[in-house]
């Protein structure tokens, strides 16, 4: 990899003195991000700056800078200002959890009415428009509340639950959200999982999301001291350090040229901060990420209204390796935060604690030197008093202040799910930034035209690169508008019958697949298989195989994996064998997207259905993808087509709930003009016939026993050969070790280290090697796909849904991250359990994923949609116990589903986080392509809906070689032994089925 680690030592030095003014600025020069490419950006000095509309009608900042230092603002005595929104800059350094940040400061940053919310929507605005902000309508104002989204009345009944069309997954907090027992004391306690969903109170400014390499020094002197564009600047957390110009990009120069433009800097902008101003940066005691710290701080702004030390209910989330070093503060650098103590929590200790503060710090009313943030000199000689007996090498510096400068720094994660306080945070510095301005100057109210004239979510202006880049628009801006042009119109009809209570009594799902799928080794099938539907995880099951005039498969292999650029291949084949070859120069993404977006269809024929897929696209994408997502490049080429589906036109529907079986068909009424109309609709209703009469005429006890309905292997060839692993227990324990260093440099979190299995298995019944796994490991989110042409068959018993879009617009993820085997007793099944939901690793895993689920979706999803209904409950399974939570948002009206998949895919329970990073590390060492191993399963509707799972406990068949893919996170508490036990632990449902089958056991 071209890439290089941040130092090994004990620490990194800064070469500069205490004043920041003798900063050597060669080190502040940004220089291209390698590692997931460089987008060239337009130069804004060369644009016409007179032909914009500059939606402020009273600057901010005089016209003309007479001080040569670009910081330096003098703004003249004019009248009050009614502060009414706050428009920030949010430096995003290549993390994952960026978006978080912007969910969260957009909730808090003004108010606006319906009507403006509406128009977040428009894609037709500059950017100009965008970051000039909003104001809301005289005497209007919508006040804050507690929203129950497709309710009336906005409030759910005593115990309700979010629907599900798949499962009822319980919202733990309704009760103590809706009951009436909530106080703003209390809720101000609460971490952001616990908090209500702020529906009611919309977005009035969201941020504007610029990476560090995406502007250059004139491009933010553009924006701040010409346009006046930006009140504050917020600096996300990131991997690597401050010390790699790579890694931390304009912001050194940020921090040392805007010395009166407030800044926040988070994690790694923190540590930015101390880096700039002379502070070293050095490894931390311990790594810590995903865990809790008890904080005291000194009372400032920042922390205002916030308690403070040990049992005050005020813990945050740490990720980092990384921290200043206490000792070599400079003067100009104030402590106002640190760990309480030397012990960190998991979330789950913090759940313990029934301390609630009955008072919160208070605000000083002395004064610093300069006149923007009150706090009190007094309460920072705490951190010396404290420390002089060796406390330093102790408690870690968890904020800092500039003396001189509005610049604030927190070491934690505010915008953690299961940090306490972390919107106050964000709410205490909107204010600050508020009160500077007005503190400095006393300016008119800015008068902003309506917002139906100006805003937009984000348009395609400067945050955007040329065209030939626009395929990683996605990775670069808040949103990707929905410009994609169709490739023509097609007018879908679906026709569907159902039959109530009748799945039992044929048989269920396996017998029906078998009967009316299974001849001809089940060849160009599909069966998405919610073959554990315990607990309500899963409701519906489709399956069909190669039918009607619409049918098709499309195979796709990326052309040159180690060109970011690349494109590639898509084949596609038609119902009557025809095939077709064509190179995708915008990539696979792309071609479905204008796939889904020709399509025509009414509502009505769909209406009364309860589940989302009435046909349309179904198969996998690999995980190679991820080069189509913001990846730079694939380091190995995958052995397996990089995606695969099937146009589905014919399918049948078993809900399992309640018994119902649904046959569907789908014409396209256009398919062949002037002739064939009739033609298509009797053939739909010919198929619809044929298959109902098939499911009539079924019956249980045609369900025939495995070795009665399958061929078996020929006996006379006995299986002794296992799986060989591509690296041996040791190679895997060392790359383990190698994670662990990179976490401990600070250049990842958490990495999903993989590997894989494989074993010649011939030409043997796969269907019935599939029907075996499904009867040992039930899963929910089962899978099996036959790809005939291709010779691959995938054999999946996947328990993880990855992503979903229902009819609602309602995105969910369900990521798993913790697992443990079952127990041979109950007693030590339910110790294990417990085991597992207690357990301070699976915790930190787990919370890691689920922020990064979030920003994932917090960059589709409506500004303060984003939700963690249910966190870390333990899901149990035939032969392992894993710890599951489910992140739900709404998804923006503006963007396309295959917007939403490219904005997480793949699954960051397969990566880690930083997603980007941790991919990057990931493919160095991992010897081979993962293939359909850690991509994605499922189904893309054509009324745009989507249901796709992670490739998981899964057996890919492909020209007679079966391979099996497992992993686990390594994160800082790992150890490399138990890493490659659980690895183990993983594999044995799908090793123990194949070796089975092979050697003619029976599993009934």
């Amino acid at each position: 990899m071209n890439f290089s680690l941040v130092s090994s030592s004990s620490e990194i030095t800064c070469p500069c003195s205490k004043s920041s003014r003798h900063i050597n600025e060669k080190l502040l020069v940004s220089k291209p991000f390698v590692r997931v490419g460089y987008f060239k950006k337009k130069d804004h000095r060369v644009l016409n700056h007179d032909s914009r509309k500059v939606a402020v009608s009273r600057s901010l900042i005089p016209e003309s800078l007479q001080e040569p230092y670009i910081g330096e603002k003098h703004l003249k005595e004019e009248a009050s200002l009614k502060f009414k929104f706050v428009r920030t800059l949010l430096i995003d350094n290549y993390d994952s959890y960026t978006y978080n940040i912007y969910q969260e400061l957009s909730i808090i940053n003004g108010e606006s009415t319906s009507q403006d919310r509406s128009f977040l929507c428009k894609c037709d605005m500059d950017l100009d428009a965008l970051i000039a902000g909003n104001k809301a309508e005289p005497g209007h104002t919508n006040e804050p509340g507690v929203a129950w989204v497709g309710s009336s009345d906005g409030r759910p009944p005593l115990g309700a639950t979010l629907p599900d069309q798949v499962g009822a997954d319980k919202l733990s907090l309704s009760q103590a959200l809706y009951d009436g027992a909530t106080t703003p004391a209390l809720e101000a306690h609460w971490p952001l999982c616990l908090q209500p969903m702020n529906m009611a109170l919309s977005p009035g400014v969201p941020p504007v999301v610029v990476r560090n390499d995406e502007w250059t020094w004139e491009d933010i002197r553009h924006y701040l001291y010409e346009k006046k564009a930006f009140d504050n600047i917020v600096i996300s957390p990131g991997p690597g350090s401050p010390t790699c110009p790579a890694d931390i990009g304009i912001c050194l120069r940020l921090l040392l040229e805007c010395r009166d433009i407030p800044i926040l800097g988070v994690c790694l902008g923190h540590q930015a901060l101390g880096y700039v101003h002379g502070a070293r940066i050095v490894h931390a005691p311990e790594p810590v990420h995903g865990r809790l710290s008890e904080i005291e701080h000194t009372g400032c702004n920042l922390f205002h209204d916030i308690p403070s030390g040990r049992n005050s209910g005020f813990k945050v989330v740490r990720y980092h390796s990384l921290v200043i070093d206490a000792d070599s503060l400079p003067e100009d650098l104030i402590p106002i935060a640190w760990t309480s103590s030397t012990d960190t929590l998991s979330f789950r200790e913090t759940q313990h604690s029934n301390v609630i503060p009955d008072a919160f710090w208070s605000q000083s009313d002395r004064k610093i030197p300069v006149e923007y943030f009150a706090t009190d000199i007094k309460n920072t000689s705490s951190w010396s008093s404290n420390n002089s007996e060796g406390m330093k090498s102790t408690k870690v510096i968890m904020g800092i202040m500039h003396s001189t400068r509005p610049h604030y720094g927190v070491q934690f994660h505010p915008e953690s799910i299961a940090t306490y306080h972390g919107r106050k945070i964000f709410e205490n510095f909107r204010k600050m930034t508020k009160n500077y301005w007005l503190r400095s100057s006393s300016i008119d109210d800015r008068k902003v035209p309506r917002t139906s004239r100006l805003f937009s979510a984000l348009p395609k202006s400067k945050l955007l690169m040329n065209n030939e880049d626009k395929r990683n628009q996605l990775s670069l801006c808040n949103t990707v508008m929905l410009s994609h042009k169709s490739i023509g119109a097609r007018f879908l009809k679906l026709k569907w019958r159902k039959f109530e209570c009748l799945a039992n009594k044929v048989g269920g799902a396996r017998n029906i697949f078998c009967e009316l799928f299974g001849d001809q080794k089940a060849e160009n099938t599909f069966w998405l298989d919610s073959s554990s539907v315990e607990q309500r995880r899963a409701r519906f099951s489709y399956m069909g195989g190669k039918g009607g005039s619409l049918w098709k498969q499309v195979t796709f292999r990326l052309s040159d994996q180690s060109n970011a650029k690349g494109g590639g291949y898509l084949s596609t084949e038609d119902a009557q064998g025809s095939v077709q070859s064509a190179f995708l120069e915008d990539g696979f993404l792309e071609f479905l997207n204008k796939e889904l977006q020709s399509f025509r269809y009414k509502k009505e024929d769909y209406e009364g259905l309860p589940f989302d897929f009435c046909g349309g696209y179904i198969g996998f994408m690999g995980y190679n993808l991820k080069v189509e997502c913001g990846m730079a490049s694939n380091r190995h080429k995958s052995r397996t087509p990089d995606a695969c589906l099937f146009f589905a036109d014919n399918l049948v529907v078993i809900d399992h709930h309640y018994d119902d079986i649904y046959i569907m068909s789908l014409d396209d009424i256009h398919h062949h003009p002037g002739t064939a109309g009739p033609h298509e609709r009797s053939t739909t209703i010919s198929w619809l016939d044929d298959t109902e009469q098939k499911l009539l005429h079924l019956k249980a006890s045609t369900t025939k026993k495995f070795k009665e309905h399958m061929s078996w292997p020929v006996a006379s060839t006995p299986c002794k050969e296992g799986f060989l692993t591509e690296k041996s227990r040791d190679q895997y324990m060392e790359d383990v070790e190698k994670c662990l260093k990179f976490i401990k440099d600070g250049e990842s979190y958490e990495l999903c280290l993989t590997t894989q299995m494989r074993k010649r298995i011939g030409d043997i019944d796969y269907l019935g090697l599939y029907l075996n796994l499904r009867e040992r490991n039930p899963s929910p989110y089962a899978a099996w796909l036959n790809f005939s042409k291709e010779n691959l068959c995938i054999c999946c018993s996947s328990p993880e849904r990855f992503l979903r879009l229902d009819r609602d617009d309602i995105l969910e993820a369900k990521p798993i991250k913790g697992t443990i085997a079952r127990g041979s007793t109950p007693e030590e099944d339910k110790q294990l359990k417990l085991q597992l939901q207690h357990s301070e690793k699976d915790q930190a895993e787990n919370l890691m994923i689920v922020d990064l689920l979030r920003n994932d979706l917090g960059r589709v999803s409506e500004p303060g949609s984003v939700h963690v209904p249910c966190l870390m409950e333990v899901e149990s399974y035939a032969t392992v116990h894993t710890l599951v939570s489910t992140v739900r948002g709404k998804k923006q009206l503006n963007l396309s589903p295959v917007d939403c998949v490219r904005a997480a895919f793949p699954g960051g329970s397969m990566t880690g986080a930083p997603k980007l990073r941790s991919m990057e590390i990931l493919d160095s060492l991992e010897s081979c392509s993962r293939g359909i191993y850690s991509g994605s399963i499922g189904f893309f509707s054509y009324n745009q809906t989507f249901d796709l799972n992670i490739v998981i406990r899964t057996v890919v068949i492909h020209e007679g070689e079966a391979s099996i893919g497992a992993g686990g996170a390594v994160v800082a508490l790992s150890n490399p032994e138990d890493e490659y036990e659980e690895m183990i632990l993983k594999t044995q449902a799908p090793v123990k089925t194949v070796m089975g089958y092979q050697s003619g056991s029976d599993l009934s």
